[in-house]
């Protein structure tokens, strides 16, 4: 047998899940080059030759290789490096690290980091006052683990020039004290207050976090990812030249989708500009070929668009539904034109006003533009209403899911379901209405808001119970529980179709590249509720091993 028609690396001795619909299981699968070369059983094992790596499963399951389909992995790996209150839930633990942190790094002109729950401090607000016990002598700047707020010591709330006689911005809000005083969280937009002071990150520092983040995402199983936030907002700078950089050098070993941000205080003139930073961000494994529009906050701190108000403390209806960050006859207008230029468009979307209103520019773009393989995509969808949920496959418009949230955790019990109500509430994170209805499921994570780990987010999907949960925790909406089967095809083939990718990954068949996973266990062997403690043990791309 000739090197050229022996494989270089064989995976064997099964269990193999394909992703096929044809063939679900296998239990070999023959590699050569960076690409996937044969698909079976026993037969496959003629390929083995005397310089083939061989593999042997021994009863662990080789799985297409994950895709996030909504991550922030630069910011993520910049925080890794921060003041990072990640993985904690008390104040206890916050106040220790940032301490920590602090004395280790006494020469640093700013304290900046985050990670922080809204649920350890009363009403998901912390106060200035706080901080300043642990750090007076300089700024703070932290934002909260949604990214959508960030917590701030007086010193940083001095350096801004913020005080009672401060108005909001129109995207955001300052919490404050019965007097007007800032108490020191910032809400959303007003966030960039403080935000935009804060020493930017080097693009050596970027090019850094970015690495460690892909470290971590291949040690999860992640092959492929598409950032969520590729330009300038609030206080993040553009990742785009720490990705450029390794794609040049060849360290990026991933493949990226990069979407462009739309920039909320503009109009449709940017789209020349990103028509020129597309084809600038297009270069070997990372192709900037998305727009990433914002169309709201979260449900948490009563910035999620919602179709009625809010309710308050009291369960009394409020005067607040929340914010539509563009007004929805201008998406109409951009989204339209962006889909003529070839843009997919990545929505973030977690009210069911936003989801409607994107579904509306959707639709808007089918109607002028015919249907074309743009493959839009809405992200987070914490609330949908029944109406809009058989759009998705009406449209083509694939639904992102981020199922780590969909679990009772003090975050929706305290701060979310009281102020949505009861019927609203039953609304969330509607996984299985979504799947019987036709339409796609992608996955992702939203990292660093939450895990990374993909079997994590499967686990929730499958359970609507968080890992951790303690015995005896409710199933969350069990209605829309999903199967294994349907949970792990979002976080690949699901995935891979919303990264224009499923041409050759998000299914193991012969010809698509060989971007594979190997699990510690079968999780279909087991039972449900153990299906998070599986791991991953080794991640190839393209026939080559990242990790293990």
């Amino acid at each position: 047998m000739s090197e050229t028609t022996t494989a270089d690396l064989v995976f064997t001795g099964g269990p193999v899940h394909t992703g096929s619909p044809a063939r679900t299981r296998a239990t070999t699968v023959a590699v050569r080059g960076e690409r996937v070369v044969a698909v079976g059983h026993d037969e496959v094992r003629e390929l083995i030759g005397p310089r083939t790596e061989v593999v042997d499963l021994a009863g662990r399951l080789l799985v297409p290789g994950f895709q996030d389909a909504h991550a922030h992995p630069v910011g993520g790996g910049l925080e890794m490096g921060q003041c990072d209150l990640s993985g904690a839930t008390t104040r206890v633990e916050y106040r220790e690290r940032i301490t920590a942190y602090a004395r280790t790094h006494a020469d640093a002109e700013w304290i900046t980091g985050g990670g922080w729950a809204m649920e350890a401090f009363p009403g998901g607000l912390p106060t200035a006052a706080e901080l300043d016990d642990l750090v007076s002598d300089r700024p703070v700047y932290l934002v909260n683990r949604d990214h959508h707020g960030a917590w701030v010591n007086s010193r940083a709330l001095e350096r801004a020039g913020l005080d009672a006689r401060t108005p909001d911005p129109s995207d955001g809000r300052i919490e404050r004290h019965p007097d007007g005083t800032p108490t020191g969280m910032l809400q959303e937009g007003a966030a960039n207050l403080v935000g935009r002071l804060v020493p930017q990150a080097t693009r050596e520092e970027r090019v850094a976090g970015l690495l460690r983040a892909q470290e971590l995402l291949h040690s999860l199983g992640i092959t492929a990812w598409q950032d969520a936030l590729l330009g300038e907002h609030a206080n993040l700078t553009d990742p785009t030249d720490a990705y450029l950089a390794c794609a040049e050098d060849g360290t990026l070993t991933a493949r990226v989708v990069g979407a462009l941000w739309w920039d909320r205080a503009r109009g449709i003139e940017q789209i020349e500009e990103l028509l020129a930073r597309r084809a600038a961000g297009t270069r070997r494994r990372l192709r900037s070929t998305t727009v990433k529009i914002m169309q709201d906050g979260v449900a948490e701190n009563g910035t999620a668009a919602l179709l009625s108000p809010y309710l308050d403390g009291c369960g009394c209806v409020s005067d607040n539904s929340g914010i539509s960050f563009v007004p929805p006859e201008d998406l109409k207008t951009y989204v339209t034109e962006l889909d003529a230029h070839g843009f997919q468009v990545h929505f973030h979307t977690l009210g069911d006003r936003a989801v409607r209103e994107a579904l509306d520019a959707v639709e808007a773009a089918r109607r002028a533009n015919g249907r074309t393989d743009t493959r839009p995509h809405l992200a987070h969808l914490q609330v949908v209403h029944p109406d809009d949920i058989g759009r998705f496959r009406e449209l083509g418009a694939t639904a992102n899911l981020q199922p780590l949230w969909a679990a009772h955790e003090p975050q929706m019990d305290e701060l979310t379901i009281p102020f949505l109500g009861a019927e609203r509430a039953s609304w969330q994170y509607p996984f299985g209405a979504l799947l019987r209805s036709g339409a796609t499921l992608a996955a992702g994570s939203d990292w660093p808001v939450s895990s990374p780990d993909p079997l994590q987010g499967i686990h929730v999907a499958v359970n609507r119970v968080a890992p951790d949960a303690p015995a005896g925790t409710p199933v969350f909406l069990p209605g829309e529980r999903i199967g294994l089967h349907d949970a792990l095809t979002a976080y690949t083939a699901g995935s891979a179709y919303a990264n224009h990718l499923d041409h050759e990954t998000g299914t193991v068949a012969e010809g698509f590249l060989a971007d594979l996973v190997v699990l510690d266990r079968d999780p279909f062997a087991g039972p449900p509720e153990e299906i998070g403690a599986t791991r991953v043990e080794q991640t190839f791309v393209g026939g080559h091993r990242v990790f293990g």
